[in-house]
């Protein structure tokens, strides 16, 4: 067994992350085709959209509508692209392969799934589970105390952030909730403010998501925050300009403080966009939905929601071990501003423990290829070739039941 090949795939809407089990890090590569418009006559496929001289008004084509996998030609040719020599080299006919699905995967796109990986590619053996019950099987195995029995895994994606509670490694699905805010959502609402108030970049999605990424945080003094945005000159300390990457240059933009000496060469040399109140208030509506009309509760307010309905006795243990991961958890003072809401709302008698990874978007991936790497517990949960072709899809019914645990 110590000769086989683990193919691990985080299989993101947005980006997917892949890479074999032996490794630290994975390959983070977009999960899309793209078209640009200064090379109209080619398409980019997943991660050849580094060969990209100008990313500017870049057109994407993706295999995921809400969240779900809906086009199988576009994943196809990018699955092709991720076991091809241009990113793993690996041939699938001599691999296993650890998947994660959405939440709540529909069955028809499961099976279709299925029938790809064994039919298609011909995959020794697959295990495929929702990304947070890999999430939790690692949280849960770390070294503890006795104590860690449960967790809740808040996962926040490019479509939806769900929270999904743990009993031992088994989800409690009558008490997962949904909330229709991500990354995506996030994006292009700071699309929409910046096209309105200062330069049009409704056709930006790539440099709209970099400037998300690069000056976002998340406000734990939100209405403080917004009287010193409302303030002119030095006594505004946060306010600065994000520089627009000219791809000639500059690839990448990045973020400048306002500060006197950095002014002058910022307004003299590049276009910039000034990044004020924006900076909080985009990822605020992963707290208040309903600032863009999202009749939803907020991440905190659903945290608490969920844990009221496993039962009581399990409470203390939830709230002591509450667990955020996605792309959204990355954004600095996330942690402190979920860990005082929930204090807040949370009884006064528990205590309440918000743990976000160093690397949250990628710490799903790191969790699949922990559960990988112990090959004998892996093996115990996975579907091979021939099991599938004596039984069919009844094999991965049986085997990735949502009920199931690792």
């Amino acid at each position: 067994m110590s000769g086989e090949k683990f193919v691990v795939l985080d299989n993101g809407a947005y980006n997917a992350k892949i890479g074999l089990s032996t490794w630290n890090q994975p390959s983070v590569i977009p999960n899309s085709i793209t078209k640009a418009k200064a090379e109209r006559r080619r398409q980019f496929i997943a991660g050849e959209l580094e060969d990209c001289q100008d990313k500017s008004g870049l057109f994407y084509v993706n295999p995921f509508q809400r969240g779900y996998l809906t086009n199988w030609d576009l994943e196809r040719a990018i699955w092709d692209y991720m076991f091809s020599k241009n990113c793993i080299e690996v041939n699938p006919e001599n691999c296993h392969l650890v998947l994660t699905e959405p939440v709540f995967n529909f069955p028809a796109i499961q099976d279709s799934l299925d029938e790809v990986i064994f039919e298609d590619y011909r995959f020794q053996s697959l295990l495929r589970h929702w990304g947070p019950v890999y999430t939790a099987h690692q949280f849960l195995s770390q070294p503890h105390d006795e104590s860690r029995l449960c967790c809740l895994v808040v996962d926040s994606g490019h479509s939806f952030t769900h929270i999904l509670p743990f009993i031992q490694g088994k989800v409690i699905t009558s008490a997962t909730v949904r909330l229709d805010v991500g990354g995506k959502v996030m994006t292009n609402y700071l699309k929409e403010i910046t096209s309105y108030r200062q330069l049009h970049m409704m056709d930006e999605t790539y440099v709209v998501n970099q400037m998300k990424e690069d000056c976002c945080f998340v406000s734990s003094t939100f209405h403080k925050d917004m009287a010193t945005a409302r303030l002119r000159g030095k006594g505004n300390t946060i306010a600065g300009d994000y520089i627009l990457p000219d791809f000639n240059s500059l690839k990448r933009g990045h973020f400048v403080s306002r500060t006197a000496e950095t002014q002058q060469k910022v307004d003299g040399e590049l276009q910039t966009v000034v990044m004020n109140n924006e900076r909080f208030t985009v990822p605020e509506l992963l707290f208040n939905p309903s600032d863009i009309g999202i009749d939803q509760m907020g991440v905190s307010e659903a945290i608490v929601h969920a844990v009221s309905r496993t039962p009581i006795a399990l409470h203390p243990h939830f709230y002591r071990n509450i667990i955020m991961t996605g792309g959204s958890a990355a954004f600095p003072g996330m942690q402190e501003r979920l860990q005082d809401e929930v204090r807040t709302l949370a009884p006064t008698e528990y205590m309440v423990s918000v743990t976000v990874p160093e690397t949250p978007a990628l710490y799903c991936w790191q969790s699949a290829a922990a559960l990988a790497r112990d090959r004998d517990h892996a093996h115990r949960f996975t579907v091979t070739r021939q099991e599938y072709e004596e039984l069919g899809h009844s094999a991965c019914h049986q085997k990735f039941r949502r009920e199931s645990n690792l």
